[in-house]
């Protein structure tokens, strides 16, 4: 049941765990998806959570568990003993279990893996517990519905009903052969059209797509995206069929990936929340706040050389915001562009020159239009010709120079194996403040002679 969770509902539950009414708590919430329960319990502290846990059923309980933050998770668990945290674990599928365990101290682990008494579940789990997290075996869970070539439908049918039971969504049934290599998928409609005495070996499409499991989980991403598959099988370099990747996991992943690339593109150098420690959040900052204040006194200096060509013409200085702003948009629009085609490895780049040529383009119509609008505003307001002029072409230069090293620094770090979101913050606005304030007093001291 979709719930819309209020403040007056969270008041009658915190009350209801003050009276201890396990029966009102149960009665309210065993209709309620997992995940807006999980909203309720992040506004009860902990030990209120806690209680509202143990009147919940295990496998509502382990569903919780698996929508909670890592962190949040870890610091909840300290409070559940190896036996309940075990009694959860017995609930959830194999990948979920996997990454509940990986957060535990290797003791506390181990306790509970001994605690389990689904020897085959217990076996699916220590096989994934060897695989990195980010890569494909990591992802994987091991609960799926898979057939034998040599079967017919009829024992096929009866064999997805028992698998099934370990099995919360059917996405595809797998075709493998006598050794457990994947040979192939088979369509539920085509199943169930076929009669019982049919080979499965007639009826089977051999078109299946694949990913091994030593894969990174971005490319497992990429490849689902791409294809636009609600599961992948995995196998391994044999061809042996080990698990599948369900579409919920490769969600977290691109949310993942694209907040981490967020939180680099404004120079944050680490995966941070906002509950993080003062001193790691700190640490992720200062880099390129570092950096950012480099270039400040670069720029300066920058500046300073220029010392005698604005005592001459003071009205020079005003117009050096709007050369370093300027500079820093444009290439912050060019790099997030190409950032953007890179994180998409299913667009083929064209040639190096094509692109570069089309960059100057956009930046020649921009740029044309941007400093033709300054020209005009500043004869209105009545500065001086020649300075307008001045300013019209700087700008008119950095937004060239701008938008040519916004997209050539995110493809070269890219091609040496850099992330390329790092150059679209604070690295791509510096360097343009820079180079802009050089270009724009390189063009008044020919154009003035100074």
């Amino acid at each position: 049941m979709q719930s819309e969770i209020t403040r007056e509902f969270i008041d009658q539950i915190e009350d209801a765990i003050e009276r201890r009414d396990a029966e009102f708590i149960l009665s309210n919430m065993e209709e309620m998806y997992a995940v807006d329960i999980t909203t309720v319990l992040y506004e009860l502290n902990t030990e209120q959570s806690k209680y509202v846990m143990d009147v919940l059923p295990a496998d509502v309980g382990a569903e919780i568990l698996s929508d909670l933050d890592s962190d949040v998770r870890t610091n909840f668990l300290k409070n559940f003993t190896i036996e309940e945290i075990a009694r959860y674990i017995g609930e959830m599928d194999s990948d979920d279990a996997v990454d509940l365990l990986n957060e535990q101290p290797v003791q506390r682990k181990e306790e509970i893996i001994a605690l389990l008494e689904d020897q085959e579940h217990v076996a699916d789990i220590i096989e994934l517990l060897h695989y990195d997290e980010d890569c494909a075996g990591g992802l994987m869970a091991k609960e799926l519905i898979k057939v034998n070539l040599n079967w017919r439908v009829g024992q096929c049918i009866e064999e997805i009903r028992r698998q099934a039971e370990e099995v919360e969504k059917v996405y595809a049934i797998y075709v493998v052969d006598d050794r457990d290599k994947l040979v192939g998928r088979l369509g539920m409609k085509t199943l169930l059209l076929s009669n019982d005495h049919t080979p499965i070996s007639q009826i089977y499409d051999a078109d299946v797509i694949s990913i091994e499991s030593y894969k990174d989980e971005q490319e497992v991403a990429t490849v689902m995206q791409k294809y636009d598959l609600d599961a992948i099988p995995v196998v391994n370099i044999q061809g042996r069929l080990l698990g599948r990747i369900t579409i919920d996991d490769v969600i977290d992943v691109i949310q993942e990936q694209a907040e981490l690339s967020r939180q680099l593109m404004t120079g944050i150098t680490e995966n941070i929340e906002e509950d993080d420690s003062v001193f790691r959040l700190s640490r992720a900052r200062l880099p390129w706040l570092m950096v950012g204040m480099v270039g400040g006194l670069l720029g300066a200096r920058f500046i300073g050389l220029f010392e005698g060509d604005i005592s001459i013409i003071p009205a020079l200085a005003m117009f050096t915001p709007l050369i370093t702003a300027t500079g820093g948009n444009v290439g912050i629009q060019s790099s997030s562009i190409i950032i953007q085609t890179l994180a998409n490895k299913t667009i083929m780049f064209d040639n190096f020159t094509s692109r570069i040529v089309k960059v100057l383009l956009v930046a020649i119509i921009n740029g044309l239009v941007m400093s033709g609008l300054v020209f005009g505003f500043n004869v209105l307001l009545g500065v001086q010709l020649t300075l307008s002029i001045v300013v019209a072409v700087a700008l008119f230069s950095v937004v060239l120079l701008a938008s040519f090293m916004g997209t050539v620094t995110p493809m070269i770090l890219d091609k040496y194996g850099v992330n390329p979101a790092v150059a679209a913050g604070p690295f791509i606005t510096t360097a343009n403040d820079l180079l802009g304030l050089a270009v724009y007093f390189m063009v008044a001291h020919l154009l003035l002679n100074l």
